[in-house]
């Protein structure tokens, strides 16, 4: 069910993001200068508010210019494919600014003295990274990882709506926005090495 809904979001956002996406081209806009765009409004988003206590407003900016991810891939199919240094800088710019997400909102949450809030988004951080990494280590050693259910945009709109909430007053929204995107993120890499692990023992009987 959950991945129904995730490709019909995002069949519907594609419809959204092609008009926008030929217009940045016919100006002459990269896909590269799109995702070093995104990536500087998240940071913005994250470190100039978030970080800040201004949840809201942070949470909307990130939002927005993570929406990016989607532009710059559009944009990249529509001019002939991507290249191999725009897939490297789109994967490290989007390191980046999930660093940049989760960093702020422990450091705004220890200014708070929410420990267990803190906890929560350094676990965040880290297995988000390992959601990443699996994925990737998957593909260099020629198998896939593209499996479960925290992908990285999943990822983003739980912290997100957790933000939001707890800016208009829902005061425990984001802590356990967080805790529930910590379970799922270790959940997903458990999928992912579930998968990498069948693929490798399918090779190892050939």
């Amino acid at each position: 069910m959950a991945k129904i809904f995730q490709v019909t979001a995002r069949a519907g956002m594609t419809r959204v993001v092609e008009p926008v996406a030929r217009g940045l081209l016919r100006a002459g806009v990269s896909p590269n200068a799109v995702t070093v765009t995104g990536t500087v409004g998240v940071l913005v988003g994250a470190l100039g508010f978030g970080a800040r206590g201004q949840l809201v407003a942070g949470a909307l900016i990130v939002t927005f210019f993570a929406l990016t991810d989607m532009l710059d891939g559009t944009m990249a199919r529509m001019s002939g494919g991507s290249t191999r240094f725009g897939a490297f800088l789109d994967s490290s710019m989007d390191r980046v600014a999930d660093s940049a997400v989760f960093g702020a909102v422990a450091y705004w949450l220890a200014t708070e003295g929410n420990h267990s809030g803190v906890a929560a988004a350094l676990i965040c951080l880290a297995a988000g990274g390992l959601v990443s990494y699996v994925k990737a280590r998957a593909e260099g050693l020629g198998m896939t990882g593209n499996v479960g259910v925290a992908e990285r945009t999943e990822r983003l709109l739980i912290v997100g709506v957790g933000g939001l909430l707890t800016g208009v007053g829902v005061g425990p929204a984001l802590e356990i926005s967080l805790w529930l995107l910590a379970a799922v993120s270790i959940f997903t890499v458990g999928q992912r090495v579930a998968h990498v692990y069948r693929q490798a023992q399918l090779v190892g009987r050939e």
